[in-house]
Order: structure tokens, then C-alpha cells, then sequence
């Protein structure tokens, strides 16, 4: 385990928020693939060879032994949900005791695990079948209930602002979900490659991966209403919102950048680019995995403090 202090070069030039600046960057060597992540109070799971983990900023706390543990996940109703690609199942493990209590099966949609299980609605949803099709899941039983028809090559989940919603890389759409009908209610053409989204800070935020650019949509109207440019391309990356912002793990350039959902500017590139990974705003910090070199990352982040100057 290594501290790091944030040096100013890895910052933009832009000024960050108020409210979110980072100030050091944790370092924790992880052995094997840590990959997509799940925050789970002051500790995150992490999808890894064979198994899940659960670490703290002290060291690994619990493993789960699983097949091919693969794609982002979710917590809800006690537990975390995580997507088995070699089993084609969605799996339940009990966050207390740090066991597996079901194994249910839905089918995986992209065995090679870039897909999302996401919670909401009462309800926990997975891209179950690469020709289009969405598993909704009832925690109460552990019983699919419910398959919602989509584009082909649908992959990528997120549950926010009162909808599910859903992109194909393939038709390069993005869909609104009404999970009281299960039907999509709306439909846009995004750009070359979109891939992993996430709801929050009052819209719809896609990773446009061949284009390199973020992209807004509003959530009412499903239409695009703005764009920027974060680099070459955003491939094999990750996003999250909070915090007023939204998070991007790149592969190219940095670790992570910051955008503000209004402005729409970059108000902060950081760290030094380690390859692929995945990322989790966890309120008073950041997780991020850098699966490439073996590691896993805590950047603290902390309100900006008046500056005093004595002469």
C-alpha cells in the first residue's frame, strides 16, 4: 500500500468544483484482474480472476469464489448483484456474511463482460440475450419476472430519473425503459460505439467510446442536448455521477477525468493513465481499478478551504 500526493501537473487547467477537489491519491496492490467495482459503504467490491472482493483502505476484507465474475454491478436489498459470464447467470451474495445464496438463471447477454446489473424499481435488471432481451429480476424470490424486448446487441444498463435505461453498441441507441410496463418509451442515435452510461445530475450521460465524447441526453425527451470532447477515443473505460459532476475512467492521457453537467466543461484531468479499468464516486471520495498493473485506488476528495495568507 502506497500513498501518493495529487501533484498540480496531473490537474487541467480548469479550476475544479468547490465542492469535490482532490487532494491524494491511496494506492492498494491487488493481485489478479480488479475490475468493475461496487461501492459498499466505506469498503468496494471488485470482479477479479475467479471471484469478488470486498476492500477497505486498510486491505482486503472478503472474497467470493465465482466463475467468471464479469460487467459492473449493483447493491441493493442486502445484497450485491454480479453477472457470471462462464455460468450465464446473475448471482446473489449476501453483503453481511459474504456468501453466495443464489445463483439465478438469466442468461448473459455479452459473455465477454462488458455489460451492467443495475437495481431499481423494486427490481434488479441484466442484459440477459445479446438478440435483445433484458432479465428483470425480483429480489423477494430471486425469480426472473419479467423480459423487456430491445435493440439487438443491448449491454449496457443504468437506473436513474424514474426510468431504466439501456444502449446497444451495435445500433448505436440509447432506450428508455418504463419499468411499470416494461416497454422502452423513447429512443435515440447516439454515436460511434457508445458503451457504459450512468442517470444522475439531472440527465443521461453516455460514453460515446469510438468517438472519444461524452454525450448529454435528457431524460423527458430522450434527445441529445450536448457533447464534449474528452479525448482520441473513451474505449474500455467507465462513468459514474455525484457529487455535482460526472466521472469518467479513461484509458488515455489520465485516470479520470471531471465534467460539469451544465457547463459541459472538463474541470479536471487526474492521475496518470494505467490502462484499462472501472470507476465509483463514493461520496467523500473516488475508487477507481487499474487492472493493467494490479491495483486499486482511493483518491480523497475534500471541500476547498479558504486559503489564509499572513504577511
Amino acid at each position: 500500500m502506497v500513498w501518493m500526493p495529487m501533484l498540480a501537473a496531473f490537474l487541467a487547467a480548469a479550476p475544479m468544483p468547490a465542492d469535490a477537489q482532490p487532494r491524494e491519491e491511496q494506492v492498494l496492490t491487488v493481485p489478479g484482474f480488479a475490475d468493475f467495482l461496487a461501492v459498499d459503504g466505506d469498503s468496494v467490491w471488485a470482479t477479479n480472476k475467479g471471484r469478488v472482493e470486498r476492500w477497505s483502505r486498510a486491505g482486503k476484507l472478503a472474497e467470493v469464489a465465482m466463475g467468471h465474475p464479469c460487467g459492473a454491478m449493483a447493491i441493493a436489498e442486502g445484497a450485491l448483484w454480479v453477472a457470471d459470464c462462464k455460468e450465464g447467470t446473475l448471482n446473489r451474495i449476501d453483503l453481511k456474511t459474504a456468501r453466495l445464496v443464489a445463483s439465478i438463471p438469466t442468461g448473459i447477454a455479452n459473455p465477454l463482460g462488458e455489460l451492467n446489473v443495475v437495481a431499481g424499481a423494486g427490481s434488479i435488471w441484466v442484459a440477459s440475450d445479446n438478440a435483445g432481451r433484458i432479465a428483470r429480476v425480483d429480489p423477494a424470490d430471486n425469480r426472473v419476472v419479467a423480459t423487456v424486448a430491445v435493440d439487438p446487441g443491448t449491454h449496457y444498463l443504468a437506473f436513474g430519473l424514474g426510468a431504466l435505461w439501456a444502449v446497444s453498441s451495435g445500433k448505436q441507441s440509447l432506450q428508455r425503459i418504463d419499468p411499470t410496463t416494461n416497454a422502452v418509451t423513447g429512443r435515440t442515435t447516439l454515436g460511434k460505439q457508445p458503451g457504459f452510461l450512468a442517470a444522475g445530475e439531472g440527465a443521461v450521460w453516455v460514453q460515446e467510446q469510438g468517438d472519444g465524447t461524452l454525450a448529454r441526453i435528457d431524460p423527458a425527451s430522450v434527445q441529445v442536448t450536448g457533447r464534449v470532447k474528452v479525448g482520441t477515443d473513451l474505449l474500455y473505460g467507465d462513468i459514474d455521477t455525484g457529487g455535482g459532476l460526472v466521472w469518467l475512467r479513461t484509458t488515455a492521457d489520465q485516470n479520470f477525468v471531471m465534467v460539469d453537467p451544465t457547463s459541459l466543461a472538463i474541470t479536471g484531468r487526474l492521475g496518470k493513465a494505467s490502462g484499462s479499468g472501472a470507476l465509483r464516486y463514493a461520496g467523500g471520495g473516488l475508487w477507481t481499478s487499474a487492472h493493467d498493473v494490479h491495483t486499486l485506488s482511493w483518491w480523497s476528495l475534500a471541500p476547498a478551504s479558504p486559503v489564509s495568507v499572513t504577511n
